[in-house]
């Protein structure tokens, strides 16, 4: 009886003004007033309660309960405020997940702003990665085995930092892996790996090694990776790249029938069939893609002999035999399921885009990515300065202001007291949760969807540019010197394939710094106290 392992990434970017909290009107995502709205009616909600008949009876599925999952942290929060029956009904599918497959629930948590983790600096690696578990913890009540990574983005120092925080196993595709070696001890915990014939650590240059090319890679078992120490590893899976491509891009999902034809033939006689694709796939992208994919987990591919589970239980009926290296792209930056040149989507002008006209460059990618890297730079001396003033271990105190973003109740007196060593006057609470909010911003402002599409001027970019727009309000709040000048100088540099649009400095003074409600010119001012 194979197994069959369906992941689905469920992602939406935060829409929220940043200095309101509030989702402004949307007119492309009509009839409903915002794209949240829209992908929650057609994927989210039915989702979780998939009705059909059969035999005269209805039968309510909840697919969330049958399938590998992960939700980002930032569309769980609004789900929890707005749509509360289906938030809990995501919640409740991975408890009866857990019950059924041995201990393990379905869910897995994601990297908290959905950065392109391999772009991040080390300490904002290693907080989107603390974020995202503690969100999980707190919604799922449990410790999480796996972490989704944003566009499967990685390199070794990503798996590395895994690794380091407790994670279990990674799903990545197959072209992001080299098999170099087996497992002296099959079922060991940690694999030996065998010689690496001469090959160096982020210095492939092929797809290939040792004579295995990525497409030849099994996906049907778990793999093993070994940090860079040799005393830790992470369990690999590789999803099955062509019929994960036929789900999303091929309308195999008009048919369940079809859909189970697929499974049975990418199985063949391999023990495992593993699938990835973005959950808006099922409902959002293909309309009644929610009911094809609950039929074929409850009628068709169990009456075809699959055995429904998840990657934690089968890790632990299947332990790694086979170890393999990370292929770490070019200059060992990364690659990821979506960019055939690495990770090049979110930092250059590499080629891959989504809609625009065929003379369209995507060459403003760079310099926006220099502004925000040069934004969060000049912010890391003057967090660095409240060592010993506002915070014992600034850094720190910032992973751990999680707790507030999760829980608005929790007392900022008493968490700034465990994290300055004393009770704070009211200034200095406020600027120390100033400082806070200044840090969520630079973490936000990174969200991968402003590299993604095909123009500076779309609402994904001009988001996150409202984040970096919040952050200079706050560093102005604090009496930080002014970086907005060589700012909107590097932004200057990204060009709108829009001329009406010009730049993203215009669109920066034009678009972006009027969502500010207390905006004046070029005057920001604070308009609520920061919250943590």
């Amino acid at each position: 009886m194979p197994a069959l392992i369906i992941h689905g990434h469920f992602y939406q970017p935060p829409r929220e003004n940043p200095w309101t909290g509030i989702i402004e009107e949307q007119p492309t995502a009509a009839p409903f007033p915002d794209w949240n709205e829209r992908i929650h009616f057609e994927c989210y909600r039915p989702n979780s309660a998939v009705t059909f008949s059969s035999s005269g009876q209805t039968r309510a599925i909840n697919n969330y309960a049958h399938i590998s999952f992960n939700f980002g942290p930032t569309l769980l929060s609004w789900l929890e405020q707005h749509h509360r029956d289906t938030y809990n009904r995501i919640i409740e599918a991975d408890r009866k997940s857990s019950a059924r497959n041995d201990g393990h629930g379905n869910a897995i948590a994601q990297a908290y702003g959905h950065a392109i983790l391999p772009l991040c600096n080390e300490r904002d690696l290693r907080t989107q990665i603390r974020w995202g578990l503690a969100d999980f913890r707190y919604r799922f009540g449990r410790e999480a085995e796996a972490m989704w990574l944003p566009e499967t983005a990685c390199n070794e120092r990503v798996l590395d930092a895994l690794i380091e925080e407790g994670m279990r196993y990674v799903i990545l595709a197959r072209h992001q892996a080299r098999l170099y070696g087996t497992a002296n001890e099959p079922g060991s915990p940690r694999a030996q790996p065998a010689s690496r014939g001469g090959s160096e650590r982020n210095q492939l240059g092929t797809n290939e090694l040792n004579g295995i090319a990525a497409d030849d890679l099994d996906p049907s078992i778990p793999y093993l990776y070994s940090n860079c120490h040799d005393d830790g590893a992470i369990a690999v899976f590789l999803y099955d790249g062509p019929t994960s491509r036929a789900i999303a891009f091929e309308h195999l999902l008009k048919s369940s029938r079809d859909l189970v034809d697929a499974f049975v033939l990418a199985v063949g006689n391999r023990p495992m069939l593993n699938i990835a694709t973005d959950g808006e796939t099922y409902g959002h992208h293909f309309k009644f893609g929610d009911l094809c994919l609950a039929h074929a987990l409850t009628r068709e591919a169990p009456g075809r002999g699959f055995k429904l589970t998840n990657y934690g239980e089968y890790l632990d009926q299947y332990p790694p035999e086979v170890a393999v290296e990370i292929n770490s792209g070019p200059d060992g930056q990364g690659t990821s399921w979506s960019c055939p040149h690495g990770i090049g989507r979110w930092a250059r002008d590499c080629g891959c885009r989504t809609g625009g006209e065929s003379d369209w460059n995507q060459a403003w990618r760079k310099p926006l990515r220099a502004a925000l890297d040069y934004l969060r730079d000049e912010n890391i001396g003057p967090f660095e300065a409240t060592r010993g003033k506002l915070f014992t271990f600034p850094w720190l105190t910032r992973d751990e202001s999680i707790s507030l973003i999760l829980d608005p109740r929790r007392s900022r007196e008493h968490f700034l007291f465990e994290h300055a060593g004393r009770w704070l006057s009211s200034d200095e609470r406020w600027r120390a949760l100033t400082h806070l909010e200044l840090q969520r911003m630079l973490l936000l402002m990174y969200t991968s969807c402003g590299w993604f599409f095909n123009d500076i001027s779309g609402i994904e970019t001009t988001q996150i540019l409202k984040y970096a727009a919040r952050a200079m309000d706050l560093m102005d709040q604090l009496g930080l010197p002014s970086v907005r000048d060589e700012f909107l100088a590097i932004l200057g540099e990204a060009k709108s394939n829009r001329p009406e649009q010009g730049t993203g400095a215009d669109i920066f003074r034009r678009v972006v710094e009027p969502s500010n409600p207390g905006y004046r010119g070029t005057e920001l001012r604070l308009v609520e106290t920061a919250s943590g």
